[in-house]
Parts: structure tokens; sequence; C-alpha cells
């Protein structure tokens, strides 16, 4: 997990995001900002773990087509200044092969540093959910944007448990292979909500990373 701080008009936010390659990472597009740093290896933001390593953003790639209104297209790439070291805590996701569907039913998992729920505060250490997959129809039903062929609805609406504000750009994962990017969901906290399905963009995210060749280590 890459935890991520940038800023909007002066004001700080957070996000969530994931190594792609040593020196990329994957997240929402409604996560830029000025002034980016990525700490990667973290557990416990407020500490200054061991494992933990600072990173500034050379370069922000958003999805051309990103839509900030609809939030159609939410993904874009962050070129790191250097490569991340992989350890033990640093590591690379695995990507979807292309086109490759989840299906109502299955189990996913988010994790992330955002709020723990309406009016709370921020986690200071990673959480971590588990989400069932839910049909397109209920997303479709409940956002009126909602794009079946390049987005996830996932969260059961029985449970309440779900990804929140400060989660954007952290990854879906499903059974070992990063399936979705958190996007948006309902400003009260229900579910189930929206995440972009990577599989739709795999060809955008290999034509973007190997245009800028891999920056070196420290």
């Amino acid at each position: 997990m890459a935890f991520l701080q940038f800023k909007i008009s002066g004001k700080s936010y957070i996000c969530g995001g994931f190594l792609v390659r040593e020196d990329f990472v994957l997240t929402a597009a409604h996560c830029l900002g000025s002034s980016i740093n990525v700490t990667l290896g973290a557990h416990n933001i407020m500490d200054r773990e061991r494992t933990q390593q600072v990173i500034q953003v050379r370069r922000a790639i958003p999805h051309p087509g990103y839509n900030d209104e609809t939030c159609a297209n939410d993904i874009m790439l962050l070129q790191l200044s250097r490569k991340a070291e992989m350890t033990d805590e640093v590591s690379l996701i695995n990507l979807p092969r292309s086109l490759e569907k989840v299906k109502p039913g299955m189990m996913c998992s988010v994790a992330g540093w955002g709020q723990l729920g309406v009016n709370m505060p921020s986690a200071d250490k990673l959480q971590e959910v588990d989400l069932e997959i839910q049909s397109e129809e209920k997303c479709i039903a409940r956002f009126k944007d909602y794009i079946p062929f390049t987005q996830i609805c996932a969260g059961d609406p029985s449970k309440r448990k779900d990804s929140f504000l400060g989660d954007s750009g952290g990854p879906l994962v499903c059974n070992g292979v990063a399936q979705g990017i958190v996007s948006y969901g309902k400003d009260d906290g229900t579910t189930p909500n929206v995440y972009t399905r990577i599989s739709s963009f795999l060809s955008w995210i290999q034509r973007t990373m190997r245009r800028y060749k891999c920056q070196g280590s420290a």
C-alpha cells in the first residue's frame, strides 16, 4: 500500500495507492494535487517506522479522459522520483489480465487510512475490510453516472463496511490481484461504492509506463 499526501488550494488531503512498478504508483485521478508525497511500507502512518520509504512524485499522469464531475476514467499513474526498494513490506501488486471480469458474490478486500466513518477522524493504522462484489444493477440504480464497462460495484449494503473518505486510490484486491481502485460513493457511508475497473485500462497503464524509463534507485 501507498499513503499519499498532497495539497489542493493550500489544503492538505490524503489518498491511497499501490506500487505497480518500482517507480510507479497507481491511484485515482481525483487524488491529483500539488506537492504529492508517497509513503510506502507504512502501517501506522503517525510513526516513523523503519519499514517506511518516503518518496516524492516526479510526474503525475491522470487519465486523459478523466471527468471530475462524473468520476469517469478515475485512474492516475504517479512516477516516483526514484525507484522504491523492494522489501517484505514494500512490493508490487499484481494487475489483472486484459478485460478480466470480477463476478457478483466474489469476496475482495480494500485497505487504507481513510475516515473510520461519518464525522470520524482518519485512521492512524492501516485498516482493511472484506467486500463482496455486487451486481451492476445495484450501482446503476444508486449512481446516475455508473459505467459497468469501466467501473466495479462493491460492498454489501447489509454490512455497512466499505471504503470511505481518504481511502480513494487504494486497491480493491481479489484473489491477490488488484481489480479495482477506490473511486467514489455516498457521503453517508452507505454501500455499495464505485471502483475503477483496472482491466479496462491495462493498455493505457502499460503504454504510459513504457513512455517513461525507470528512475534510478536512491
